[in-house]
């Protein structure tokens, strides 16, 4: 799980890449230049690692606080992580709003956090359909609101491009870790061939 995810967030950044560094990718190309072609790639793809480990970290951290919230909080917990989807979604409009240099118009941030959300929406559907109906809060608040935090740093970053590279590899990342824990953690019957080793 670990390696594949790490190959998944490179694999992510550089077709992302693609789509938004196209400007450094061009400037080699005419002429060509193999050699600063090649870092820029091996660059690429050293971020998609890094975006990747983050998920990882993230996704860790997740399944300890989701233990800690329903060990604590008990039938409470369900609409605490609806809450908390809600400020997430809420501090990705406003506050990226407010701390942007120039004056945007806010439709955009609000375009962004629609598209996070019907994402999220979808996986956690996809998520609840191959386990239980009890998987989808989870699964909603681990991809919205877990997705947004470890997105801080990019969020950071003075380039578009480095914010949707980020995006995209921990999307991917992060839906790949969920929909494949259950696969990993489920118990299967013990057959006889089992029981003889």
């Amino acid at each position: 799980m670990f390696f594949r995810t790490l190959f998944l967030g490179a694999i992510s950044a550089i077709i992302t890449s693609f789509f938004v560094k196209t400007d450094s990718y061009t400037e080699y190309l005419q002429p060509i230049n193999y050699f600063q072609l090649l870092g820029i790639v091996l660059f690429i793809i050293g971020l998609g690692l890094v975006f990747s480990l983050i998920s990882q970290m993230g996704f860790f951290a997740y399944l300890t606080i989701n233990q800690f919230g329903l060990g604590m909080f008990r039938g409470f917990w369900t609409p605490i992580q609806l809450l908390l989807i809600v400020v997430a979604l809420f501090d990705l409009v406003y506050f990226r709003h407010r701390a942007a240099d120039v004056e945007h118009s806010i439709v955009g941030y609000l375009l962004v956090a629609v598209a996070l959300f019907v994402y999220s929406w979808i996986v956690a559907g996809i998520k609840a359909k191959q386990t239980n109906n009890k998987a989808f809060v989870p699964a909603l608040f681990f991809m919205v609101v877990v997705t947004s935090i470890e997105w801080v740093p990019g969020l950071r970053t003075d380039g578009n491009d480095y914010v949707w590279m980020m995006i995209i590899c921990l999307l991917v990342c992060n839906t790949y870790q969920l929909l494949l824990l259950h696969r990993i953690t489920e118990k299967r019957p013990v057959t006889n061939e089992d029981a003889k080793k």
